[in-house]
Parts: C-alpha cells; sequence; structure tokens
C-alpha cells in the first residue's frame, strides 16, 4: 500500500519562505507523476503544482507562479515545494498526491489523483 507523508508545515510571516517535504513509500516512485494540492474550511481544495515522472516537466497554478518551485528527488522518494514570498492567502493544509498509472501526464485534476497524504498545515501571519 502507498503511503504519503508530509512534513514541513508550519508558521510563517507574510513573505517568508518554507520548503515542504513529502516522503513516499515504495520502490517505483521514479515513475510516477506527483503533485502538491492545498485546502482551507469550507473551500474546495485547489491545485497548487505538479510534476513529471522525471521531474522534467513542472505545472503550476497561477496563484503561485514565481513564488513556489515544485521539484523532487527520486533516489529519496521524496517530493518537495519550497514556497517563498509566502502571503496570507497562502494558508491551507498542503496535501501531497500521487497518481498511481505508471508514466503519467501530471495533470492538475484532483480527481486524477489516487493517493493522498495527511496534510500539512501552513499558517501565513501579516
Amino acid at each position: 500500500q502507498v503511503q504519503l507523508v508530509e512534513s514541513g508545515g508550519g508558521l510563517v510571516q507574510a513573505g517568508g519562505s518554507l520548503r515542504l517535504s513529502c516522503a513516499a513509500s515504495g520502490r517505483d516512485f521514479g515513475t510516477y507523476a506527483m503533485a502538491w494540492f492545498r485546502q482551507n474550511p469550507g473551500k474546495e481544495r485547489e491545485f497548487v503544482a505538479s510534476i513529471s515522472w522525471s521531474g522534467v516537466r513542472t505545472y503550476y497554478a497561477d496563484s503561485v507562479k514565481g513564488r513556489f518551485t515544485i521539484s523532487r528527488d527520486n533516489s529519496k522518494n521524496t517530493l518537495y515545494l519550497q514556497m517563498n514570498s509566502l502571503k496570507p492567502e497562502d494558508m491551507a493544509v498542503y496535501y501531497c498526491a500521487m497518481r498511481r498509472a505508471q508514466w503519467a501526464v501530471p495533470i492538475s485534476t484532483q480527481s486524477e489523483y489516487d493517493y493522498w497524504g495527511q496534510g500539512t498545515q501552513v499558517t501565513v501571519s501579516s
């Protein structure tokens, strides 16, 4: 069974930075597309960023372009999200997700992702 565990969330002032990590189980991490989503209470979960199995292709929501960077280290079965210039509207629980189909494109639609972590809280003070 695939397990995803996020970490790195916390409290940061507006304009600050945080680096989120997602540790994945299994030996085939390098064959799956991965993504980050986020959600606040009462709001729909939204796409943040995604990355192809190789790490060559990355995609970002317009709201985070130029500020966030998604990356992965397949040798460590780990996904990352570097968040810079954080804004209050970035406050949310951040989830990492995996597409079960090997070699699949990192589509931004959350229903296409099969495995989810428990989430890590990011709080931005102003």
